[in-house]
């Protein structure tokens, strides 16, 4: 698990980079009505390059991690995430982060690890049936879509980046799930099995549109509200689809106790992190800068 651990980490640092620089972009970028459009203008600007060549890495170590480890544990190592997307975005964005948020960094860490040691998800099968994969897609498909329809339609601000946001960690997780599967093939059944396997191109399907979705939820709000939706959004699907489709065991009885105390202590740090503006300022302050550059530029023309 400890080879699993380190790669979850690693995958986490490395989407948070390109969150970051995915965010840099966005706001950047004008509001596209279709995905199409979208991805077409994001697709000429070098930073949200930058960004997706980050979630590529993370790919890679996240399917090194599901394959070594446990559905339920490995995908909860991706609310790092924020803190991780904080440090990023104090570097480029060029904020100084607060006391209360290096205290709230510190609560998630902790959290994160005392309710992990205490859950310790373990066991399971190997391979999902495929009878099972119908119900799930279903219930992950309806999430999703019930999620984006709220999100869409609510005015740019804080729930319009949550839902959408939540929209992407329901996709997420679904994809997390369809890798852990892939891989199990291709370590197994070699890289022909793997290609013809269905689940390759679902869990290419499925995280292509987190991609897209994740794009709508930077542009409907701020990194504060989207960030927080998002990983907590990944952890909490992604435990369950492993207690249940992959059937890993946490542990009970008198473990229950610290692995609560330690989920109430990560979400504290999540929530209240959340809610500080150490980067939210900076984004403002950029976003106003490029407006007074706007307007300079509109009264020299006249």
């Amino acid at each position: 698990m400890i080879v699993a651990f380190t790669c979850a980490v690693l995958a986490a640092a490395s989407n948070a980079w390109g969150t970051v620089l995915q965010r840099r972009a966005a706001t950047a970028t004008p509001e596209s009505r279709s995905p199409l459009a979208l991805v077409g203008n994001l697709l000429r600007n070098p930073v949200w390059l930058g960004g997706i060549l980050g979630v590529i890495g993370s790919a890679l170590f996240q399917a090194l991690a599901l394959n070594f480890g446990t559905l339920a544990a490995v995908q909860p190592v991706f609310i790092l995430e924020l803190p991780l997307a904080l440090v990023f975005g104090s570097l480029v964005f060029r904020v100084r982060v607060s006391r209360k948020a290096w205290g709230c960094v510190a609560a998630i860490f902790a959290g994160l690890a005392i309710s992990l040691f205490s859950a310790a998800p373990s066991g399971g099968r190997a391979q999902v049936p495929g009878v099972w994969w119908v119900p799930t897609i279903a219930v992950t498909g309806a999430a999703a879509a019930a999620l984006v329809l709220v999100g869409l339609r609510r005015p740019h601000g804080l729930a319009r980046a949550a839902c959408l946001a939540a929209a992407a960690a329901v996709g997420n997780a679904l994809t997390a799930a369809l890798v852990k599967s892939a891989t199990h093939i291709l370590s197994r059944q070699g890289a022909a099995a793997f290609f013809l396997a269905w689940q390759t191109y679902g869990f290419a399907l499925v995280g292509s549109f987190s991609i897209i979705l994740l794009g709508y939820a930077m542009q409907g709000g701020p990194l504060i509200a989207s960030q927080p939706a998002l990983t907590l959004g990944d952890a909490v699907v992604s435990f369950c689809l492993g207690v249940t489709l992959y059937a890993e065991t946490p542990r009970h009885g008198l473990w229950l106790m610290p692995a609560l105390f330690g989920v109430a202590l990560l979400s504290y740090g999540v929530v209240a992190l959340s809610r500080t503006s150490c980067l939210a300022k900076c984004v403002d302050r950029d976003t106003e800068e490029d407006t007074h550059r706007s307007e300079r530029r509109t009264a020299t023309a006249m």
